[in-house]
């Protein structure tokens, strides 16, 4: 896990920025949760909103095992398997609201201290997501943004998808599209109207039109496509997220 490639990528600082500004916009919706709002059910089918702040909380630790790892060249330790990942969210959903936000802030500074503390030179360095597939661990930080924006919007606390920052979606659309045309999706294209881009796909089938913001929504599964033309006729997208294509492999 110590090779490197040649990155070709936005600058790391800014990323962490960006991930850094995610990051503060989520611990502030959750300034007032309270106990009672954590019980509550999230957008995402059997999860409460503490089930959501528990996986966004072990998701940062597993970014914080990656970094390291690339930084150091070594294993900080086991890595959680899905039987501990799964134990972990079923036991870190009973705790209250005042435990769930700590566990969450503690795991995001990780993060980002880790982040901040890794040399130029070892950001290109590839390492493994849980499904096998390999990236330069400058994408962890890609990966974070996206985990902390679409859930932000799962906790269903005021933050929806109209909220995500204009430069994420495009990037969230790039990176699908690509996936999606490299896997013969039947969809011939994704136009978001707000954003002036559009992205082809392949020559067949319908052209998925409407807002960036609705799209992402819709391709992530947090949308069945009623705001996008044309209505009623969209194939059901794969789950989402998708591994980058082609990949570094």
């Amino acid at each position: 896990m110590t090779d490197t490639i040649v990155p070709d990528h936005a600058d790391s600082a800014e990323l962490l920025d960006h991930v850094r500004v995610s990051a503060t916009r989520l611990t502030a919706t959750l300034k007032t949760l309270t106990d009672a709002q954590a019980r509550q059910p999230s957008v995402l089918p059997g999860w409460s909103r503490a089930h959501v702040l528990t996986h966004l909380a072990r998701s940062a630790d597993a970014y914080v095992w990656l970094l390291t790892l690339a930084r150091t060249g070594r294993e900080p330790g086991p890595r959680a398997d899905a039987a501990a990942l799964d134990r972990a969210l079923r036991e870190g959903a009973e705790r209250d609201a005042v435990a769930l936000v700590a566990d969450l802030r503690g795991s995001l500074d990780r993060l980002l201290d880790e982040a901040a503390a890794m040399p130029a030179d070892r950001w290109p360095t590839l390492v493994s997501a849980p499904a096998g597939w390999r990236h330069p661990a400058w994408f962890t930080l890609h990966r974070a943004r996206r985990e902390l924006e679409t859930h932000h919007a799962d906790l269903d606390l005021g933050y929806s998808s109209a909220d995500w920052p204009a430069d994420y979606v495009t990037w969230a659309l790039e990176e699908t599209a690509a996936t999606l045309a490299a896997r013969d999706f039947p969809l011939a294209r994704l136009e978001a109207t707000d954003l002036g881009r559009a992205w082809l796909l392949g020559p067949t089938g319908p052209t998925a039109t409407g807002p960036g913001h609705a799209l992402l929504a819709w391709l992530s599964g947090r949308a069945c496509g009623t705001r996008l033309e044309p209505d009623g006729s969209l194939p059901s997208p794969p789950p989402w997220p998708l591994p980058p294509a082609p990949g570094w492999n």
